[in-house]
């Protein structure tokens, strides 16, 4: 047993003596990609979302020094076929590249290189290394020698990537060392398979990765990993189930996420803190992204505010992935800064429409954090006032709905153009945002004879009625309300509560000034 090689299952262990969700159907992924063409992997996920878990569990699986048939005896891939196959019969060299990049030290390439390569022939004494060779020429050596391929683990591969400033070439010289390793001829015949873990894919030079032979699985692109990236909303509901908690807070707070086909996939670390401390709030703060994340939202990049206040109220914006170069130093457009932050973990992916969104209270919460912090001032006061405008709507003071859209329509016109009722619905989004602790809200519901333009449905618990607002530009708010009943926008809401509030708000251009009606039922 070495320091990076055959290093047994103690980590995984650890992780089997904790409350563990079992995601060791990711082994039999693997499994198939061995000895193939697809034998070389880079799975990419957000903080906090089981990167290194997973890498710990395919150590203690794969490493032949060790036997570890008992921990995974009772797991989902001891019935797979594959299962026998694969246990315990490989040399394991494990890396965690966050050993090497706290000091942001030069020649890191070479230091992997020299710290391996010292470790490696420790173990493999009888076969001595040769003057001036390298790591990769001596595993080849060593893989002929004794007629065993090598599994290579790199935990945190692009932690350089993310660590060191921009324009340093660090970076540039590391992924030099992995192509060296992983891309030339002999690099098949040195590994059965090679997966690497961290937060980006491969980065991208000019047309192609220099690193192209590896397959990737992403937040943008998981493949048949998806399933393996988070919880799923039925492992959630177990864990709730078992711990006596409230699985409607625990979706309101970790959910949201869709992950290739995963409709439903929730923040696992998120889930098993909020269990453990008995309580729901943000655990988000602590994964060290926050600063990043408010230097990329207020880039002057043309329509990324936009995005980002409509996302904040709720909605979904267009995004193409494909042009970003999987380097956080080089972004050169909106697409770019929306794609960083679906890898991540700040906002959620559907591949099959290109849209982006946050995905539930906790990221919301972080990202509120962060326009607060930049220099978005008339927003951040339109979130702060929002409880003041959902009491005033409670209690039925017209005069204080109307002057509280009044306010948030003023300090939000140099953002947003406010011509139609779209962006009225979406400065109202924003204007109603902390009604998201006791609501789910809708824009565009589908109900009666038509679409109600923002529903707010009380959440499970929460005694409080439901409120349709229905908008109106150069009208009247009466008209407003004559429309939530001439369409029947209740009918649908009442399959939730009976209690309503309907509210109707008008704004005049000419005057600038907005009114306001409410109507409650019954």
């Amino acid at each position: 047993m070495g320091i990076y090689i055959n290093t047994g299952n103690a980590g995984f262990q650890r992780v089997r003596n904790s409350e563990y969700v079992d995601k060791s159907g990711l082994i039999a992924v693997v499994n198939k990609t061995l000895f193939t063409e697809q034998s070389f992997s880079c799975v990419s996920r957000c903080r906090r979302f089981g990167k290194s878990l997973a890498a710990k569990m395919l150590c203690a699986y794969y490493d032949q020094s060790c036997d570890s048939r008992q921990l995974f005896a009772d797991l989902q891939i001891a019935q797979d076929p594959s299962f026998e196959q694969h246990l315990n019969k490989y040399p394991v060299i494990y890396l965690d590249m966050t050993n090497f990049v706290s000091e942001k030290e030069t020649g890191i390439a070479d230091k992997i290189d020299a710290a391996l390569l010292a470790d490696i022939s420790r173990v493999y004494s009888d076969i001595p290394v040769e003057p001036k060779e390298r790591l990769a020429s001596y595993l080849l050596r060593v893989s002929e020698a004794r007629q065993q391929q090598f599994i290579f683990i790199i935990d945190e591969w692009d932690a350089i990537c993310r660590e060191y400033d921009p324009g340093t070439n660090e970076m540039d010289i590391y992924i030099d060392w992995l192509r060296r390793m992983f891309k030339s001829s002999d690099a098949v015949r040195t590994f059965a398979g090679v997966y690497m873990t961290g937060i980006l894919p491969v980065k991208k030079y000019k047309t192609q990765s220099a690193l192209n032979n590896f397959i990737e699985y992403s937040m943008v692109e998981p493949v048949d990993m998806a399933p393996y990236f988070g919880f799923t909303k039925d492992e959630v509901r177990a864990l709730a189930a078992t711990h006596g908690a409230d699985f409607d807070e625990l979706e309101k707070w970790y959910d949201g996420y869709q992950i290739g086909d995963e409709q439903s996939v929730f923040n696992p670390n998120s889930v098993m803190q909020a269990l453990r401390s008995h309580r729901c709030r943000s655990f988000w703060a602590s994964t060290g992204a926050f600063d990043t994340v408010a230097d990329y939202i207020q880039m002057n990049y043309e329509g990324l505010k936009d995005d980002i206040i409509n996302m904040l109220a709720g909605g979904r914006c267009k995004v193409n992935p494909t042009k970003f170069q999987n380097d956080m130093s080089v972004i050169r457009g909106k697409d770019d800064v929306l794609t960083v932050l679906i890898h991540l973990g700040y906002l959620s992916y559907n591949w099959r429409k290109d849209e982006c969104w946050i995905p539930n209270r906790e990221v919301a919460s972080e990202m509120v954090n962060a326009v607060e912090t930049t220099n978005w001032k008339p927003v951040a006061d339109a979130l702060q006032k929002s409880e003041r405008l959902l009491q005033a709507t409670l209690d039925g003071d017209e005069e204080a709905v109307a002057l509280g859209v009044e306010v948030a329509h003023d300090e939000n016109t140099s953002i947003l153009s406010y011509n139609d009722e779209n962006s009225l619905a979406c400065v109202l989004s924003i204007a109603y945002y902390n009604a998201k602790n006791d609501y789910v809200m809708h824009r565009e519901l589908a109900s009666g004879k038509g679409f109600a333009d923002i529903v707010l449905i009380p959440r499970k618990n929460v005694d409080s009625p439901a409120i349709v607002i229905e908008l109106k530009v150069n009208k009247d708010a009466d008209s407003a309300i004559d429309q939530i009943h001439r369409k029947q926008y209740p009918a649908k809401v009442q399959e939730y509560t009976e209690r309503l509030l309907l509210v109707g708000i008008n704004y005049d251009r000419e005057t600038k000034q907005h009114s306001c009606r409410i109507e409650r039922i019954p």
